[in-house]
């Protein structure tokens, strides 16, 4: 048994006007679909393309290990080529992804195949990430740990893209001082004995396909799963309510930096003491 999912609802191309009244206001998730065919990246933006234009740019690379105490919060398992990895991509399944990579800034030339939407969020346009991952390579479930406002553009195949409202927050086995769930839950095959507090959560899923955007609302958690190697866009917005901005604010400049001290201090018994309480706390709930 697993969850009972909600489609997330699709639409063709919005006006500012029908986004910000019908989903932003409403903090909704959306698929938009038809909406960025006038940029260039829309019939450029392929594996091919990017090795082109960034092959030799060395890139940040994770796996599908749990958090390994040694590393601090978003630190890269490897780097290598763009080339080298995209070479890994089209070889067939793997775990490794691109995560939060900034290449716009490191390729600037790639800035010209995209524009930003006209629907109403102020997006911050420092800060355009890119996400790549193979065949069945999966992100495991968090939120932003700023709180952003976020349209996700994939390109070049399939994403399966799990959300869940912040409303349930409190049954997602959160980890202290962090922004993710406790890593040994599978979300593909939820095991509700372990973690029951799950059986209260009603997660939306879509799969979005080449050039389609989602619109994902502040706070909400995510899981992402690769049907087919490929890469997509994240555009973002600073939070518009006062509560998750100083959210944001305290977990990029405080929280972020405490989990990382303790890493360092306490080592494996700090992870151990999070996925711990995590339970714990969360378990206390269902009882």
């Amino acid at each position: 048994m697993g969850f009972n999912y909600l489609e997330i609802e699709r639409v063709e191309k919005l006006t500012k006007k029908e986004f910000i009244n019908n989903y932003y206001k409403k903090q909704k998730p959306v698929v938009i679909t038809n909406q960025i065919e006038d940029w260039p990246a829309f019939a450029k933006w392929n594996f091919d393309y990017i090795r082109e234009m960034a092959g030799n740019q060395k890139v940040p690379l994770y796996d599908s290990r749990k958090t390994d105490y040694t590393k601090k919060v978003n630190e890269p398992d490897f780097t290598m080529t763009m080339s080298e990895y995209i070479d890994i991509l089209e070889k067939g399944p793997t775990d490794l992804r691109i995560f939060l990579y900034n290449l716009l800034k490191d390729v600037p030339a790639l800035k010209a195949d995209m524009k930003w939407p006209n629907l109403g969020l102020r997006l911050i346009k420092s800060l355009p990430l890119v996400f790549f991952g193979g065949e069945n390579a999966k992100v495991f479930m968090h939120y932003d740990i700023d709180f952003p406002n976020l349209f996700h553009i994939h390109f070049a195949g399939k994403k399966q893209c799990v959300l869940v409202d912040p409303k349930e927050t409190k049954y997602m086995y959160r980890l202290p001082y962090s922004w993710i769930c406790n890593e040994d839950i599978d979300f593909d095959n939820p095991d509700f004995e372990k973690f029951p507090a799950l059986k209260k959560v009603t997660p939306y899923i879509t799969t979005l396909e080449h050039g389609e955007m989602l619109y994902m609302p502040e706070g909400w958690w995510h899981y992402m799963k690769y049907q087919t190697p490929g890469f997509s866009l994240s555009l973002r917005s600073l939070a518009g309510r006062p509560s998750n901005l100083l959210k944001g604010f305290a977990n990029v400049f405080f929280i972020r930096h405490y989990d990382n001290w303790m890493r360092k201090r306490k080592g494996q018994a700090w992870l151990d003491y999070k996925d711990q309480e995590a339970i714990r706390r969360t378990n206390e709930l269902v009882k």
